[in-house]
């Protein structure tokens, strides 16, 4: 039998998961099992826990479904637990180096406790110092075991239940579960402080808790708020049942009402259904306060007797002396010029247009990317919904005939973006645009991310000097209410590059459907519309951005190259976005592409991909088409910029490091064989997951058209989906 039972649960926490199971895995005490508890087999937590649970024998994964809440999940871990004491870890919090040794040591000097109770640390996600909330509480705690009547104001309920580690034994003779679906801690902690007889406490921070950007769950507006008073019913209940002293009585009914008026003084927590709470908050205190009872001083004593005189509308007008600013300050619009802030905030206050859809892609570079897939597909499963592309005014020229479109700044520009009912966009709308409640605003981004992305780029100094305010980016974040990933690795990486409640949505890119529905005679269009010559293999050179230059440099004589490899291939040349000069130029073998306003279309037209960290390469890997990586400086981009795993080591095909060396898996045809075959099918494992060529309809259906989830339509296995064919390879 192991020495602790580590339990984690891991539901919508795939982006940090593998910290959590890392510090578990990493302790210097190994006698443990630690058992993460996903919602399903195929969830995305689940996908991380399994490589985990295939290099470690200790790791014991079990499954709890999402509509069991965090209470199901710890019940259902503690039922698996075979180990003699048990501690829970939220799966964004991690265990500090060495805490495992600390409660062995500490359990061996105290002897067989029911409970021990430790310190814990409170980390920002952002900036601050953290804070450890556990110690001023425990520093006046006994120095040895020691009966709960020693330490009345140990109650429970204002500690997590990862702040203490629990002999199994105890809670399964005692049945102590995690009761109910929210604010379970606060009825786990009262219950075991209860019926605990032996106690200790570990005066040390075991567990380093990450506070999420988007706030602790519970604090969100919701019926939700109701179940505290189950939980506080609960306890005070069982303390009754108990006859419990009156010394210990008094301090947990102290700390349970602290919670209880704190939610009822909450401005947003209660969107409704304020009164009957108040009313229900008020006749429990009326019928537990213990005899002799005297209320606090200050404000909260207040509080505490209009509680118990049940006064709702005394509260209520002291809850409204206490408020701060109005949040109508929240809402003003800052676009620049008086006349425009004007028109737009007058039309802010006219009512939203359900059926009007306004996109945008690359901040107004064109007709482009996911929003303009998407837009495509709406037009024929929405035909009732109105669309608007916003696009710079040099870009006019890139909206195909029979699109309406607003020119960025213009009149129409800001009056689309106050009266839209949805908002689409692949990178994020300016500052100034108010989300407005009701309206919906989907982000589909546009790419698989291998550099470090929005909050995770601060570490990088380059980076985070041309990102700007991190503030700023985030403001921008909150406005999403979808957020869309093409595969489980950019579920994880947007999970922590933007932290924000936004929903994520699994369904791929709607741009990638083209290379599952193109026919061949779509890759010989296109293939002629960019001059490629008939019989030749055209060769997509597609380098990205340096953050650490200051323009467009190949760092690949592309003249060189051609004529090392032979008359048989063409290299079609597209450059970042950034560096986009203007329309496609045909001619010769070199043909410059960065200005055709389809990366898909180009994709479509070449045989073969060579490029160094490109996004691109998870698009085109959708074709099952040879993919080379020429890495000539893979080492200074990955300090600079930071990536989220080493391509080197999980490329999708051949890598070179050198002119020569590219040029010669060229010539030898080793770009093509069988060794480049077997590395790109384990990227497209990885990486292609939910690119079927039904992107756009699923997208359409959930957000545009409001279909419930389970009517969506499933992603088709990746064994099962025909990739565009090329037009002089033949894909194995």
């Amino acid at each position: 039998m192991p020495r602790f039972s580590i339990v984690v649960p891991s539901h919508e926490v795939a982006g940090r998961l593998s910290q959590a199971l890392d510090s578990v895995l990493a302790q210097s005490f190994g006698d443990f099992e630690l058992i993460p508890v996903c919602d399903a087999p195929d969830a995305p937590t689940a996908d991380v826990v399994t490589g985990y649970a295939e290099r470690d024998s200790r790791v014991t994964p079990v499954h709890s479904p999402p509509s069991d809440g965090l209470a199901g999940a710890r019940n259902t871990g503690l039922r698996a637990a075979v180990g003699g004491h048990v501690l829970f870890l939220d799966g964004d919090d991690v265990l500090v180096p060495g805490a495992l040794a600390a409660l062995d040591a500490r359990l061996d000097g105290t002897g067989d406790v029911d409970v021990l109770y430790f310190e814990h640390e409170r980390t920002p996600w952002w900036e601050g110092e953290p804070t450890n909330p556990a110690a001023p509480l425990l520093a006046r705690t006994p120095d040895g075991a020691f009966t709960p009547d020693r330490a009345p104001l140990l109650t429970g309920v204002t500690l997590p239940a990862w702040s203490a580690v629990y002999r199994r034994a105890f809670l399964t003779e005692q049945d102590i579960a995690f009761p109910g679906d929210h604010f379970t801690d606060v009825g786990f902690g009262g219950l075991v402080a209860l019926r605990a007889e032996r106690v200790a406490a570990l005066r040390t921070v075991v567990v380093r808790h990450l506070l999420r950007r988007q706030g602790n769950r519970l604090a969100l507006p919701g019926e939700h708020h109701a179940e505290l008073l189950d939980q506080t019913e609960l306890v005070l209940t069982r303390a009754a049942e108990l006859d419990l002293p009156a010394d210990r009585l008094k301090p947990l009914f102290e700390q349970l009402f602290a919670v209880v008026l704190k939610t009822a003084a909450h401005p947003r927590r209660l969107t409704s259904g304020r009164r009957a709470f108040f009313r229900r908050a008020s006749t429990l205190y009326r019928r537990h306060r213990p005899d002799g009872y005297r209320a606090p001083g200050g404000s909260l004593g207040v509080q505490h007797r209009l509680l118990a005189s049940g006064s709702y509308a005394a509260f209520r007008s002291l809850r409204a002396a206490h408020r701060t600013a109005s949040r109508a300050a929240a809402l003003l619009p800052r676009p620049r010029g008086l006349r425009t802030r004007l028109r737009y905030a007058a039309a802010l206050r006219l009512p939203l247009d359900r059926n009007l859809v306004v996109y945008c892609a690359y901040w107004g570079r064109g007709y482009a990317c996911n929003p303009a897939a998407i837009h495509a597909k709406a037009r024929e499963l929405a035909p009732h919904l109105r669309a608007v592309f916003l696009v710079e005014p040099d870009a006019v020229g890139s909206v195909p005939p029979g699109v309406e479109y607003a020119v960025i700044g213009s009149r129409k520009y800001w009056q689309a973006l106050a009266r839209a009912k949805y908002l689409v966009n692949n990178a994020n709308f300016a500052d100034a645009v108010v989300k407005r409640p009701g309206s919906v605003h989907l982000q589909t981004q546009h790419g698989t991310p291998l550099k470090t992305m929005g909050a995770d780029q601060a570490t990088y100094p380059v980076v985070a000097a041309a990102t700007g305010s991190f503030a700023r980016l985030l403001a921008r974040v909150d406005r999403w209410d979808y957020n869309l990933t093409s595969n489980r690795h950019s579920t994880e990486m947007w999970e922590r590059a933007f932290p924000s409640a936004h929903e994520t949505l699994e369904y791929g890119y709607p741009r990638n459907d083209v290379y599952c529905t193109a026919s061949a005679e779509d890759v010989a269009r296109v293939r002629k519309e960019l001059g490629v010559p008939d019989g030749k293999k055209a060769l997509l050179y597609a380098p990205t951005h340096r953050d650490y230059a200051t323009g467009f440099e190949t760092g690949l004589d592309l003249a060189e190259f051609c004529e090392a490899i032979g008359d048989d291939y063409v290299v079609l040349l597209r450059a970042h976005y950034f560096y986009d000069r203007g329309a496609s130029r045909g001619g010769g073998r070199i043909i410059d592409v960065t200005g055709h306003r389809s990366s898909e279309d180009v994709c479509l037209a070449a045989d073969g991909l060579i490029t160094d960290y490109s996004s691109i390469m998870f698009d085109y890997a959708n074709l099952d088409r040879p993919i080379v990586v020429y890495a000539d400086d893979w080492d200074v981009y990955r300090e600079t910029r930071g990536v989220y795993f080493d391509l080197m080591e999980l490329p999708p095909g051949r890598v070179a490091r050198t002119p020569e060396e590219l040029a010669a898996v060229f010539r030898d045809g080793s770009w093509a064989d069988g060794t480049a075959t077997s590395l790109r099918a384990a990227f497209r494992e990885r990486f292609c997951q939910f690119d079927d060529g039904r992107a756009a309809e699923r997208v359409v259906r959930r957000v545009l058209l409001g279909e419930p989830p389970a009517s969506i339509p499933p992603v088709i296995p990746l064994a099962e989906r025909v990739p565009a064919p090329a037009a002089t390879l033949v894909r194995s």
